[in-house]
Parts: structure tokens; C-alpha cells; sequence
């Protein structure tokens, strides 16, 4: 088992593709598929499963991939420690989010994050919660910030943000139960995840009944289709703030706020830069959420 093929194996358990995996090592697909072979064969499992297109990993990579790159780091530490060398080394984390919130948060924030600490880079993988959390538990991202509850044992979080809602809507809606059979509800899935802050938030009544639900996917998506007019929907504050200050919306039940919830970062308890990740939710609470 040798170094160049466990940074071949880390490569491909992150791109999920040989060729990308291939250019970040600069060895050519075929030579790259070549030493992972090798190292399967070493190891006696399979790291990956392949398809025409791409790769992702199975249950035994996932499990060597955090001693991988414990390894990894272990070596490249060699040489600093045999020369004296007390600078940082370099290295980079891949942290995943949705459009939304890495468009207007983390995109802004790169440029201080990264004078702040000139060894780390960050890179940002973009996707909906659930392809975000897959990711995160094969290994393929380091971290995510998501405002979902977690109770995984083996994920760690950092409360960064509190995140703030209001059940809005462009000119009038419902503000009680009985009225809402007179609207339409705009929300991200059929399992409501951001009507929920506002039952949560209610005493017990009567159900909210609407005349119809219509999922339209992210939030960027859901503000639109309110904008327009076309139904009510609990959008995150920070989101919506210009809005609700221009008259473009109008928040229905001001004096009843849905119930707030909190980004975090999360990670997986393994991560062998743990320490590091912990360093950046301090630095990511600083930044400002907008």
C-alpha cells in the first residue's frame, strides 16, 4: 500500500469520477484505475463500485476513507517536521450547502475565510439536502451547513446561525386555520418542511386545510411563485428581509413567528481535520448571515 495510490483512492472517493479524480493527481484515467485496482486487491474489498459514468463508494471505502487521509496528512507533515519547518501545510475542505444559502453567504464569505487562514482553501458543492447529507455520509464532502435537526451518532455539529421565518404571502392570506381553505400553500416537498415551522409554533386547533399544496422545490423557487402571487408560503427571514421592507410581501401572522430553527455545520465524527472543521464554524458564526 503505497502513498499515490491512497491519494488516487481520496481523489476518486471525492470527484465520484476517475477523470476528474485523475487530472487532480495528474495521472491518466487509465493509470489511476490501475492503482486503485491494486489497492482493492491489496486491501481484498472493493473501495467502489463503477458504472460507465461514474463512481461511489462502498461501505468499505467509506470506512478507510478518514484513515486515508489521516495517512496522508501524517506525510506530508514529514517533511516539516524533519526541517524544522513550523508553517502551516496547505490543505482544502469541500464544504456542501444549498444554492440559496451558498449564493448569499458562503460564496461572500470565501475571500475573508481564506485571508484569514492563506493554508486552507475551501470549495463548495451545491445540492438539496438529501444528495448533501449522501454525500457527507460516503465521505465525498467534508462538511455541510443545513439547518436540518440530526441526531446521527456518528455526525458532529456547530450551531452557527439562528434562522428566523415568516408565513408570508404578496397581498393577503390566511391568518387562522379557518381560512386557509381559500389559498394555496407553496412549500419545498410534500412532507412541508417549512409550513412545519408554523404548526409547530401554534397551540393545538384545527388543521390548516388548503385548497391546494403545490411543491416547487428550493426557496429561490418558493419566493418567486409568492411574489407572483400565486400562494403563501414560510420563507427563511434573512431570505425574504428586502421583501417584507419593500411591501413586496406581507407577513400574515407577525405576532405568531413560525418557529426558528439553526444552520450548522455538520460532519462526520471521523473526519481526521475535526479540529480544523471546529476552527471554521467559529469563523463562519462571525460572518454575518444575510
Amino acid at each position: 500500500m503505497d502513498l499515490q495510490s491512497l491519494r488516487c483512492f481520496v481523489a476518486a472517493a471525492e470527484t465520484e469520477t476517475f477523470r476528474v479524480a485523475a487530472a487532480r493527481v495528474a495521472l491518466s484515467p487509465a493509470a489511476l484505475s490501475d492503482r486503485i485496482a491494486g489497492l482493492e486487491e491489496a486491501l481484498g474489498v472493493a473501495l467502489f463500485t463503477r458504472t460507465t459514468r461514474r463512481v461511489r463508494i462502498t461501505e468499505a471505502g467509506a470506512r478507510l476513507l478518514p484513515h486515508a487521509r489521516r495517512l496522508l496528512d501524517d506525510a506530508a507533515r514529514c517533511r516539516s517536521v524533519a526541517t524544522g519547518d513550523q508553517s502551516p501545510l496547505p490543505f482544502a475542505l469541500t464544504l456542501g450547502t444549498r444554492a440559496e444559502l451558498g449564493l448569499s453567504w458562503l460564496c461572500p464569505a470565501l475571500a475573508p475565510l481564506e485571508a484569514e487562514r492563506p493554508e486552507r482553501t475551501l470549495h463548495l458543492y451545491m445540492a438539496d439536502s438529501a444528495a448533501l447529507l449522501d454525500r457527507l455520509e460516503r465521505g465525498a464532502l467534508d462538511a455541510v451547513v443545513l439547518s436540518a435537526r440530526l441526531t446521527r451518532p456518528h455526525l458532529e455539529t456547530a450551531l452557527l446561525h439562528e434562522e428566523a421565518y415568516a408565513f408570508v404571502a404578496a397581498t393577503d392570506g390566511p391568518r387562522a386555520a379557518e381560512e386557509a381553505r381559500g389559498f394555496v400553500l407553496i412549500d419545498a416537498t410534500p412532507d412541508l418542511p417549512l409550513f412545519s415551522y408554523l404548526l409547530d409554533a401554534l397551540p393545538e386547533g384545527p388543521p390548516w386545510r388548503f385548497r391546494e399544496h403545490r411543491y416547487v422545490g428550493g426557496i429561490s423557487t418558493i419566493r418567486h411563485q409568492v411574489l407572483a402571487g400565486r400562494g403563501v408560503a414560510v420563507l427563511p427571514r434573512y431570505f425574504i428581509e428586502e421583501d417584507l421592507s419593500s411591501g413586496h410581501l406581507v407577513e400574515l401572522m407577525p405576532k405568531r413567528p413560525p418557529r426558528s430553527d439553526w444552520f450548522r455545520l455538520i460532519w462526520r465524527a471521523d473526519h481526521p481535520r475535526a479540529d480544523e472543521l471546529v476552527r471554521l464554524a467559529a469563523s463562519l458564526r462571525a460572518w454575518p448571515l444575510r
